[in-house]
C-alpha cells in the first residue's frame, strides 16, 4: 500500500504526522511478516511519503514545525500514484488567509487536485478540517463524512451527510474528526489492509489506546 500525505503551509502537525507514523510502523511490520512468510530477509509492503503539489524542500505547519517533503503528488493516472491519499486540516476556523486549509481552499489548487484523484479512483482519507478541502472540491457532496467539531455545520451545509463518529468509512472516502482521530483512522486502515495483529503492534509501540468509534459503509 502506497500512502501519500499531502502537506501545505499551515497544516496541523498531528493531523499529518500522526497518521504518517502509524503507516510507517505498519508498513515496516507488514514487510517483516511478509519476509518471514516467504522465507526472505524482508518484503515490500509499500511506502508512506510527505508530498506537496509543487516542488519544495519543506513546509511550515500551524504550530511552526518545519517538515521536510519527500516529493510532489503524482498525477492520479501515474504509475506511482498513491493507493491512499491523506489530507490533513489546519487553521480552518481561524480563517488564516496565508497558511491554512482555509487559505488552500481559497487558492483552489489543492481542491482541484483532490477532485482529480477522487475521479480517478484514488482512495482519500481526510483528518480534521481536511474534510473541508474535500468539501470545497465537491468530493463529500452527498457522502457520509465527519470533521472537527468547529466545522461540522459548515460540512453539513456544503452538502455532506454528517455522521456522529470518530472515523467514518464511506468506501473510497474516509474521514476523521479532530486531530488525534487521524491516528484512529490510520490504525483502522492498517487493520483492514494488514490485519489486527499489525494494528495492535503499532498501537502498542506508540502507546496509543485505540478508540473504535468507526461508522463503516
Amino acid at each position: 500500500m502506497n500512502v501519500d500525505v499531502l502537506l501545505y503551509d499551515g497544516f496541523d502537525e498531528l493531523d499529518g504526522i500522526g497518521p504518517y507514523e502509524v503507516f510507517d510502523y505498519a508498513l515496516g511490520y507488514a514487510a517483516e511478516e511478509r519476509g518471514a512468510t516467504e522465507g526472505a530477509s524482508g518484503g515490500d509492503a509499500g511506502r508512506v511519503r510527505y508530498v506537496t503539489l509543487g516542488e519544495r524542500e519543506r513546509v511550515t505547519a500551524s504550530h511552526g514545525t518545519r517538515v521536510g517533503v519527500d516529493g510532489t503528488l503524482p498525477d492520479p493516472e501515474a504509475a506511482d500514484a498513491p493507493d491512499l491519499l491523506v489530507v490533513p486540516g489546519g487553521g480552518w476556523s481561524a480563517r488564516d488567509e496565508e497558511a491554512s486549509a482555509w487559505a488552500e481552499a481559497r487558492k483552489g489548487d489543492v481542491p482541484r487536485a483532490l477532485r482529480a484523484h477522487h475521479e480517478a479512483g484514488t482512495r482519500i482519507a481526510s483528518v480534521c478540517t481536511g474534510s473541508m478541502l474535500l468539501a470545497e472540491a465537491g468530493v463529500t457532496d452527498g457522502r457520509r463524512a465527519v470533521t472537527h467539531a468547529s466545522a461540522i455545520e459548515e460540512l453539513r451545509e456544503s452538502g455532506a451527510e454528517v455522521v456522529d463518529a470518530r472515523v467514518v468509512d464511506d468506501g473510497d472516502l474516509l474521514s476523521a474528526g479532530g486531530v488525534t482521530s487521524g491516528i484512529d483512522l490510520a490504525l483502522y486502515v492498517v487493520e483492514r489492509e494488514f490485519g489486527e495483529a499489525v494494528a495492535d503492534r503499532v498501537s502498542t509501540v506508540i502507546e496509543y489506546e485505540r478508540r473504535y468509534e468507526v461508522a463503516e459503509a
